[in-house]
C-alpha cells in the first residue's frame, strides 16, 4: 500500500496540488492522468522518494519498482545485471558476495558474512535471477544475444525497455511506471498489459495511451483543480464521471447565484423601508448561499483540423518493387502497392521492422523532398497529380530551426498568409498570447509537436505522412489528432503504436513481419480477430 497525507507541491505562484491525501491499495491498478505540466511526473517522484514534498508525508512499501528515465545511468553494466538491479537488496547481496570471493584470502568474518549473503540471495530468489530477468527481456523484445552486452552499446529505445524490465523485476510490492509504453511496439504493449493484469501489487502508471489505461487500470487518479481526485474505472469512465460531477457543481452554483440575485434585489428595494426584519433575514440567507469559486481546470484541449488546398489525383501514390538494405540486412524486399486518394493506411510492426524506412523510400522519390543521406536501392515511386505532402518525422524537433520565434518559424512556410491567421492557428494549438514570441530553442517536446501540427494546418497538404506523432502529446492532444485524421479528406500514411489511433483511423493496414509486409483491408480490430 502507498499512503499520501496532506501533500502539497507548488512552484512559485503555481499550485500543482495542495493538501492531497489519498491511498493506493494492493491489487488495484491506478492510472495517473492530467495534461502536460499538471504535475504527474512530480507526484510520481514524490511517491518514489526521489523528491520530497513541500508539505505532508508518504508511506510506501519496502520493495517497489520504479521505471527510471535516465537512459545513461547504467551504461557501465551488462543488460542482464541492469535488470537484476531492480531488486536492490538482491543486487547488493550479489555484489558484496562477489567482492568477498575476489579477495586473495578470506577471514572467518568473511565466511560468516558469506553465509548471511547466501541466505539473502535464497530469500530473494537470486539463484533464478538471470533466468527470470531473461524472461522479462524476451517479453519486451530484447533478444538473448544482447543480454550480456553493455548498456552503453544499445540504442535508446532498447534501453527504455530494459529499464522497464528492471522496474518489473523481483516481484515488487508496488510499481511506479512513468510512460511505460513509450518506445514499445504493439506486441510489447500487449505483453505488458497481460503482465500488469496478472500483477497483484499496487500499480500506479502515467500514460498517454488511452487504450492502455482503459485495458489495465481499475482506478484513475486525476490531477486537476489543484488536487488529485480518484475515480473508479479506466480513463474513459473517469472522463464521463468527471464531466458529470463538474456539470452538477456548475449547475448548483448557477442556481445559487440566481437565488442570491433575487434576494439582493429584495434587499436593495426594501433596505430603507419598514420591512427591516425581512431584509435582515434575506441578508443572512445570502451569506448562507454564497457560492464557492470553483477551481479552474488546467486541462487545455487543442483544436486540430487538417484541410487540403486542393485534392490530389485519384491515385495518390503508386510504387513497385521497392528494395532497401543496410549492409547485409534487407529491410524492404520488393514491396509494391497503390494508394488511392482518401485512404488512411497505418504501418505497424515491431520496432526496427522497416516502417520508417518505407516512408523514407517513398519520400526519397518525391520531387520536393530530397534527402542526401538516404537512397533507394531499387524500385519506382510515382506520386499522383498535384500530390502535396506534409511530413511529420520521428525526430520532429530536428525540423524546427533554432533562433526564431514561434510566429516567425510558422509564418515562413506561408509568407503570403496574414499574420492574424498564423496567430489564430497557433492559438488553436495552445500557443496563446505572448507564447507566439517564445524562442524555438526553448520549446518542450510537446510544444515542438504542436508547432509541427501548426505547419500542416497552415500549408494544407493533400497527403499527410506521420511517423510516431504521439510520442510527446498528452491525451487531449492525441484525442484531437485522432478526430482530425478521421475527418481529413486527403490521404494518410501513419506509423504509430497507439491502439485507438490505428483502430479508429486506419482503412488499411500494412503489417511488417520478418518474412515481409502483410496488407489488410479493414480496421485493426478485424485484423486482430483474423490473427486470433
Amino acid at each position: 500500500m502507498i499512503s499520501v497525507s496532506n501533500v502539497t507541491m507548488r512552484y512559485g505562484s503555481k499550485i500543482l496540488f495542495e493538501d492531497v491525501s489519498t491511498t493506493f491499495t494492493p491489487g488495484q491498478r491506478y492510472g495517473l492522468t492530467g495534461p502536460n505540466g499538471a504535475g504527474k511526473s512530480t507526484f510520481m517522484k514524490i511517491l518514489s522518494g526521489e523528491l520530497e514534498p513541500q508539505k505532508g508525508e508518504v508511506v510506501r512499501p519496502r520493495k517497489f519498482g520504479v521505471l527510471h528515465q535516465d537512459q545513461f545511468a547504467f551504461d557501465a553494466y551488462r543488460v542482464i545485471d541492469t535488470v537484476i538491479m531492480g531488486n536492490k537488496s538482491l543486487w547488493a547481496a550479489l555484489d558484496e558476495r562477489e567482492r568477498i570471493y575476489a579477495k586473495p584470502e578470506m577471514s572467518n568474518a568473511d565466511g560468516m558474512r558469506l553465509g548471511e549473503l547466501e541466505g539473502i540471495v535464497g530469500d530473494e530468489d537470486g539463484y533464478a535471477a538471470e533466468s527470470d530477468a531473461a524472461v522479462l527481456l524476451a517479453g519486451l523484445d530484447i533478444p538473448e544475444s544482447l543480454h550480456n552486452r553493455k548498456m552503453s552499446e544499445l540504442q535508446g529505445g532498447q534501453k527504455v525497455r530494459i529499464l522497464l524490465a528492471q522496474a518489473l523485476f523481483g516481484k515488487p510490492q508496488a510499481l511506479l511506471l512513468d510512460e511505460p509504453t513509450n518506445y514499445l511496439d504493439l506486441d510489447s504493449i500487449h505483453w505488458l498489459e497481460d503482465f500488469l493484469l496478472n500483477y497483484d501489487g499496487t500499480l500506479i502508471t502515467i500514460s498517454h495511451d488511452r487504450h492502455f489505461l482503459n485495458s489495465v487500470t481499475t482506478h484513475t487518479a486525476d490531477i486537476d483543480y489543484q488536487t488529485i481526485i480518484t475515480y473508479t474505472g479506466g480513463y474513459d469512465e473517469m472522463v464521463m464521471a468527471k464531466t458529470q460531477v463538474r456539470s452538477r457543481l456548475e449547475s448548483e452554483n448557477a442556481q445559487r447565484e440566481k437565488k442570491i440575485a433575487q434576494l439582493n434585489e429584495f434587499i436593495a428595494r426594501f433596505a430603507a423601508g419598514t420591512r427591516s426584519s425581512q431584509v435582515t433575514s434575506r441578508r443572512k440567507e445570502v451569506e448562507r448561499l454564497q457560492t464557492n469559486d470553483l477551481a479552474r481546470s488546467n486541462i487545455q484541449r487543442p483544436y486540430i483540423r487538417f484541410d487540403q488546398e486542393r485534392p490530389s489525383g485519384k491515385h495518390a501514390i503508386e510504387f513497385k518493387e521497392l528494395r532497401k538494405s543496410y549492409g547485409e540486412q534487407t529491410v524492404i524486399d520488393g514491396f509494391s502497392a497503390s494508394i488511392t486518394r482518401g485512404e488512411r493506411i497505418c504501418l505497424m510492426g515491431r520496432n526496427g521492422a522497416g516502417k520508417t524506412t518505407l516512408l523514407r523510400c517513398l519520400l526519397a522519390q518525391h520531387p520536393d523532398r530530397s534527402d542526401d543521406d538516404f537512397t533507394l536501392d531499387a524500385g519506382d515511386v510515382s506520386w499522383g497529380h498535384e500530390a502535396h505532402v506534409g511530413y511529420f518525422p520521428q525526430d520532429v524537433g530536428a525540423t524546427i530551426k533554432p533562433g526564431l520565434t514561434v510566429v516567425e518559424w510558422l509564418h515562413q512556410w506561408s509568407p503570403e498568409a496574414h499574420i492574424e491567421d498564423v496567430r489564430g492557428i497557433l492559438g488553436q494549438m495552445l500557443f496563446s498570447g505572448d507564447e507566439g514570441a517564445k524562442a524555438t530553442d526553448a520549446l518542450s517536446g510537446g510544444e515542438r509537436a504542436r508547432l509541427a501540427f501548426c505547419k500542416l494546418i497552415l500549408t494544407k497538404p493533400n497527403i499527410l505522412i506521420f511517423d510516431e506523432p504521439t510520442s510527446h502529446l498528452d491525451l487531449e492532444a492525441i484525442n484531437a489528432l485522432n478526430i482530425a485524421l478521421q475527418k481529413y479528406e486527403g490521404t494518410v500514411l501513419l506509423v504509430t503504436h497507439d491502439y485507438d489511433l490505428i483502430d479508429e483511423v486506419a482503412t488499411r493496414l500494412w503489417a511488417f513481419h520478418d518474412n515481409g509486409i502483410e496488407v489488410f483491408q479493414g480496421p485493426y480490430s478485424e485484423w486482430q480477430s483474423k490473427q486470433s
